[in-house]
């Protein structure tokens, strides 16, 4: 009997917005949450349970960012100034996947 395979992990959640400063107090004037990382293009804000990553449409795509082991499966990573890894995929109707890896998230 096969073991079922261990569910992959949502690291994040990608929101476009205009203005990153102003969506960062926006959030933590709502929220219980923390600024992992902040500049003039996107920020991370650390909840409980995941991430949501404060995007500029223009630099990021609004998506989500998921954890794998193998994330090198679906082609070349690209390494981030905040030193992770990743590749962007499609899913079938244009929604933007970051797969990121996950040794580069510790």
């Amino acid at each position: 009997m096969n073991p079922e395979p261990k569910l992959d992990a949502v690291h994040h959640l990608a929101l476009s917005v205009t203005d990153i400063a102003a969506s960062v107090a926006w959030y933590r004037q709502q929220f219980h949450c923390a600024v992992a990382y902040q500049d003039a293009t996107w920020a991370l804000l650390k909840f409980a349970n995941l991430s949501i990553a404060l995007v500029l449409p223009e630099q990021h795509p609004a998506h989500v960012g998921v954890t794998r082991e193998d994330a090198e499966r679906w082609g070349e990573l690209k390494t981030h100034r905040d030193g992770t890894r990743s590749i962007y995929i499609s899913d079938p109707d244009g929604n933007q996947i970051e797969i990121m890896d996950a040794a580069s998230l510790q």
